[in-house]
């Protein structure tokens, strides 16, 4: 047992230092109004929540790209740039594509320590370059065939308005040998092994810091092609693509030593553990279990006790689902499941789905747990990405984009073909350890943190608001939408600014909404009191002082946790 949880713990601590993040997948065929959509949580404790953004650009012969990695800043090395890049806004670009990742680590012998391009700016590179899923595709692994992939074990949602993939990388590892005409040590194994799988139409998929893609079709040339056939993959028949050394690695290196057909990625380059199920799988599960009734016969792999029942790739849901459904489960903590966050005492007087880190801890000589859910802490940003096939191209997409904690967060709708960013969102306005009382990232980290002193209340009022914005801004994203295809016909640059000053505007608009919150918040709620209030406003006596607050009982089960931890010390000797 002690040898299991320090492996956990060891899994854990590699999460925490890149992005321990929750994707979902959805098809055409499985959402209520046609669009396809991925969602995205950036968490990281070191992590701040911004909107990133790069303008179009063209760029003369022979021009280099410096490249940093993104969890550190540090930097990588150089790259060729292309003549003609994309504008990106965040993690969308203007032809409605987007990417969005989970580290799942594996294997640390399999890190290529002389590559160029780790996954953060494989993902952003790529939005500069490709125009739609199965380009994507083809540009990230030939970026990191050429410069070497640095970072450690990844899966990519990678989604356009009519198809949504699933990629999961990693190295081949490091063996460094010279080059007799340069003199300098290379590494003969750079490069990534991979696989990518297209879900069908009418599935969703998801994924949460655990590789997730097993056994897949070998290439026939028909629906599945290797990476020696790559000029194959814009064949829309074509539904897995793979790296053509993708099982052969894994036998030089001693990780697998059946034939192809048997080959698994995921059991063969992160197999899962009690941490991969418990704190990784239990979220796609949590989600599965929300538009598939017989999902909850994986409730006890969720757990980390069955670890052989593992969940398919992807499910088909019992209803179409929709926006309002897909960002609800982003802010899950495994309500009315075995592993509710709200229900154990770890959740105090006031249903706190919460634990603060680490997640793992000891007591009387045994080991324990707390839940990783999808909502967490430590979110940076998120997002919920929409791309629209009946929509012109750069009208298409519309990246729903938040900062902080999902549960008490509100996503603004921010199109992707935007020709600038809102400045409360934008990069270098705060960072984690610079205060901005303008950036939207502080904005939302104060409500978010008061909430959490009496959460069974304060959310509440956060969600009416949350809700509010939100239904709100769909309604009016309809009528944009009309207006813009409009503008479009007669003059696309208009409808680009268009959709732009919506944009900026509506972000503008839920920080001043927010920023209201939060006062109306410490108001109500100041000193453990409640203050009461009728249509909106907070009530007076005649005379005009407050009203005698609320002050609302502890639960019964806290009273009696009290009980039992003071013993006699607090009894009272009056009857």
């Amino acid at each position: 047992m002690k040898k299991i949880f320090v492996l956990i713990t060891v899994f854990i601590c590699a999460v925490a230092t890149s992005s321990a993040c929750t994707n979902f997948l959805i098809t055409r065929g499985a959402s209520k109004n046609g669009s396809t959509f991925i969602t995205y949580a950036a968490d990281s404790h070191t992590l701040y929540g911004e909107l990133y953004f790069w303008q179009a650009a063209s760029y003369p012969a022979g021009t280099m790209l410096p490249v940093y990695e993104w969890d550190t800043g540090k930097f990588l090395g150089e790259i060729h740039q292309i003549a003609n890049t994309y504008r990106v806004t965040g993690n969308m670009n203007e032809f409605s594509l987007s990417i969005g990742e989970t580290t799942f680590g594996g294997n640390d012998k399999l890190v290529d320590t002389t590559g160029i391009i780790d996954y953060g700016s494989l993902i952003y590179i790529t939005l500069q370059r490709a125009k739609n899923a199965r380009e994507a595709i083809k540009v990230m692994t030939e970026l990191v065939e050429t410069y070497g992939y640095h970072s450690a074990g990844e899966s990519f949602s990678i989604a356009d308005p009519n198809e949504v993939w699933i990629l999961e990388m990693t190295g081949k590892g490091t063996v460094l040998q010279q080059n007799k005409k340069t003199k300098k040590y290379e590494n003969i194994n750079k490069g990534a092994v991979w696989v990518a799988v297209r879900i069908p139409d009418g599935y969703v998929s998801a994924h949460a810091n655990q590789a997730r893609i097993r056994n897949f079709k070998w290439s026939d040339g028909k629906t599945s092609i290797s990476s020696k056939e790559m000029d194959k993959i814009f064949d829309t028949s074509i539904e897995v693509v793979y790296a053509h050394d993708v099982a052969d690695v894994a036998r030089k290196l001693g990780l697998y030593s059946g034939d192809d057909k048997s080959f698994s990625f995921s059991d063969t380059y992160n197999p899962v553990d009690f941490g991969g199920a418990r704190f990784c799988d239990s979220r796609v599960w949590s989600f599965f279990k929300s538009i598939n009734k017989d999902m909850w016969k994986y409730q006890d792999y969720a757990m980390g006790k069955d670890l052989k029942n593992r969940m398919p790739l992807y499910v088909k849901p019992d209803e179409l689902i929709d926006f309002k459904h897909i960002a609800g489960m982003m802010r899950d903590h495994f309500e009315g499941t075995e592993l509710d966050m709200t229900k154990d005492i770890g959740a105090g007087a006031f249903k706190l789905p919460y634990r603060w880190r680490p997640m793992t801890w000891s007591i009387d000589g045994e080991n324990y747990v707390h839940e990783r859910a999808i909502a967490t802490q430590q979110t940076g940003f998120w997002f919920v990405a929409e791309h629209r096939s009946k929509m012109p191209t750069p009208l298409a997409g519309i990246l729903w984009f938040a900062v902080d904690d999902a549960a008490t967060s509100c996503l603004t709708p921010v199109y992707g073909c935007s020709s600038r960013v809102p400045k409360e969102y934008a990069k270098g306005n705060g960072d984690l350890l610079t205060y901005s009382e303008n950036a939207a990232f502080w904005v939302f980290s104060r409500v978010t943190h008061f909430a959490y002193l009496r959460y069974d209340v304060i959310s509440q009022d956060i969600i009416k608001i949350q809700h509010e914005l939100e239904s709100k801004y769909a309604e009016l994203t309809d009528v944009i939408d009309e207006h813009a295809k409009k503008l479009y016909a007669e003059n696309k640059e208009k409808a680009v600014e268009f959709v732009t000053d919506f944009s900026v505007n509506t972000a503008a608009n839920t920080v001043k909404r927010w920023k209201e919150l939060d006062s109306y918040l410490m108001v109500k709620y100041i000193d453990g009191n409640i203050k009461k209030e009728e249509n909106g406003k907070f009530l007076r006596t005649p005379t005009g002082i407050p009203a005698a607050p609320n002050q609302p009982q502890l639960p019964e089960f806290w009273r009696r946790a009290i009980k039992n931890d003071a013993g006699e010390k607090l009894k009272s000797s009056e009857k």
